[in-house]
């Protein structure tokens, strides 16, 4: 105990160790998602799934374990949600590069992530945000990750009014319907210890009749494992009746180590050479760069509130301790063959439960640690009928936490707030939600005529996301022909 209190100073910072465990549990829980889904994003453009998974388990346990260590905050790190989407089908499908070229591009990216964060700039960025619009980005977290538990588990679903009440003929909607409302309710329950323990046991109740639901299920339909899961991909399965779970890192990890050049090193240079030759390139490097800051300080503004990263100043406490965590994520987890990491909201699960200081962050890093090796054992909590009443839940403990803050009085912040949340939300995105209303709010102040209150930072922030955007969507028809001929009046226009 007395080791524990020299490195994370417990006490200073009110937390318990009881409270750091369990926090460091609850996150993960609500987070292992993430490894699942980013494999399956990663290899819509060619990668291997299964050494993807194990890559991410094993960068995320390295990132949060410095996070924990050096800044002693009780925040988690994981490949980025809006990263990996973006070089995915922007960069890679929509561009026509391979996923090789595709994480060289991503590895230079993270260079330029580095340089940008060691200057002043990133801090400068981050401060200059006003206390209104950093509460409407933290409540635009909140109901992002609301929206997130909700699709993943099926309850939200696509259908032709865009988005769609998933049916009740979904066990798994039903079983995250009922987890949802049970979180909610032992959340008021008088008893502290229940309240505090709201999402875990609403997490495990929901595991428990998920398994048994399925495991009939299958027995009444005759079906395989794999048969089941095709057909209800939200469910969880026992990881015993499942054939496509391995134990171990897997030979998976080879396909995927330095740009696959460990089974065939022929196209490395080729790779090299064509990134460095197309000037569509450098417009993608920009771009993942533009992501990687917008999608990190979105997260670090919205767990900023009870963690004590930034003060009642605004100002960003252990600057260089906190960056170190994700810039170096930026840097190894494109050779080592995944997305670049970010902060995630979802710590809020843990800081809701006590989590308060590093150590939650590195029990959070042990446990993605054994994912990596042991999976099977945590596949269960994989499922979205099951991660569906924390995400949920803390999602909107956040956004009702922020959204009370917030100046609605007065008729520029509240549209400022409107367009956040619906873009966030319907964008999938909190970079675009961010983007979208910081432009909204410049234009709006301007009009008012009080384009003098406006700190310089954010007419910048502003001016950079229209440059993100604009190249975001040109992106693709840099390097595609379009009706057969190259877009070479654009090329020009570009100086290329």
């Amino acid at each position: 105990m007395r080791v524990l209190e020299r490195i994370f100073h417990l006490k200073n910072k009110n937390a318990t160790l009881k409270g750091e465990i369990i926090g460091g549990l609850c996150t993960f829980v609500a987070m292992c998602y993430i490894l699942p889904v980013n494999s399956s994003i990663l290899s819509d453009m060619g990668m291997n799934p299964a050494g993807v998974f194990a890559i991410t388990a094993l960068m995320s346990f390295l990132v949060t374990l410095i996070m924990g260590l050096v800044a002693n905050y009780p925040l988690v790190l994981s490949a980025g949600m809006g990263c990996n989407a973006f070089i995915t089908y922007t960069i890679a499908i929509g561009a026509g590069y391979t996923w090789q070229q595709a994480m060289i591009l991503l590895t230079f990216s993270g260079v330029l992530f580095l340089i940008v964060s060691l200057t002043p700039v990133r801090r400068w960025i981050v401060e200059a945000i006003p206390k209104n619009i950093k509460h409407i980005i933290s409540a635009s977290l909140g109901a992002f990750i609301c929206f997130v538990g909700l699709r993943n588990s099926g309850i939200i679903t696509a259908g032709s009014t865009l988005v769609a009440m998933g049916s009740l003929t979904n066990p798994a909607v039903i079983i995250g319907l009922l987890g949802i409302f049970l979180c909610f309710g032992l959340m008021l329950v008088k008893h502290k210890t229940i309240s505090n323990l709201a999402v875990p046991i609403a997490v495990l109740v929901c595991a428990v009749v998920a398994v048994i639901t399925s495991t009939i299920m299958m027995s009444v339909n005759h079906q395989s494992a794999a048969e089941y899961m095709a057909a209800n991909p939200t469910m969880p399965v026992l990881p015993w009746l499942r054939n496509d779970l391995s134990w171990g890192i897997g030979s998976g990890v080879k396909d995927v180590l330095f740009y696959g050049t460990l089974n065939d090193s022929s196209h490395f240079g080729k790779d090299i050479v064509k990134v460095l030759t197309t000037p569509t390139s450098y417009v993608a490097i920009f771009s993942l760069c533009f992501v990687c800051i917008f999608d990190t300080t979105a997260t670090l503004l919205a767990v900023s509130e009870n963690t004590g990263v930034i003060d009642e100043h605004g100002k960003i406490n252990n600057y260089r301790r906190i960056i170190v965590a994700d810039t170096t994520g930026a840097l190894v987890c494109p050779p080592m063959g995944t997305s670049t990491v970010t902060w995630f909201a979802e710590s809020n699960v843990g800081i809701s439960m006590g989590a308060r200081t590093g150590l939650a962050a590195c029990v959070s890093s042990l446990l993605f640690l054994a994912c990596a090796f042991i999976y099977p054992v945590f596949s269960i909590f994989t499922a979205g009928a099951v991660t569906a009443p924390a995400l949920v839940c803390v999602g909107a403990m956040i956004f009702v936490g922020n959204v009370k803050e917030i100046d609605f009085s007065d008729r520029i912040i509240g549209f400022t707030a409107f367009m956040s949340f619906m873009f966030a939300i319907l964008c999938y995105s909190i970079a675009s939600g961010i983007g979208v209303s910081l432009i909204c709010f410049s234009i709006m102040m301007i009009f008012a005529g009080k384009r003098k209150e406006v700190p310089v930072a954010i007419y910048v922030i502003a001016l950079l996301f229209i440059v993100s955007f604009t190249l975001t969507a040109i992106l693709p028809y840099l390097a595609k022909p379009a009706d057969g001929e190259t877009i070479a009046g654009m090329k020009l226009f570009f100086g290329w």
